[in-house]
């Protein structure tokens, strides 16, 4: 599979990941909508971005500059909430960055 085809794939299954706590959480739909395509275009930037740095790493970097323009939003109403956030964001970012290295072609 194409690198940018399986970014997209694993960036829907990481938003899925991602939104189920908020469902649960009973967060308003906009978010939801929010987080999941934040994690398709991770996907596609980890995927189709050349920056010297490999797997993991590299999922991590892109997935934390992709959250800061979010992040003046979030944390303006919530700053506590950007905890959860971050982690997330470092836990499924090195994922979709270590698998897409891993699997791409």
């Amino acid at each position: 599979m194409k690198k940018t085809q399986l970014g997209i794939l694993l960036g829907i299954i990481a938003g899925i990941i991602d939104v189920i706590p908020m469902i649960i959480q009973k967060l308003t739909l906009d978010a939801n909508i929010s987080a999941f395509t934040f994690w398709i275009l991770a996907g596609f930037f980890i995927a189709t971005t050349n920056i010297n740095l490999k797997g993991a790493l590299k999922g991590v970097v892109i997935s934390i500059l992709l959250l800061i323009p979010l992040a003046f939003i979030i944390g303006w109403q919530e700053p506590i909430s950007l905890i959860p956030i971050t982690v997330m964001n470092i836990i499924l970012g090195s994922l979709l960055g270590f698998l897409i290295d891993k699997y791409g072609k």
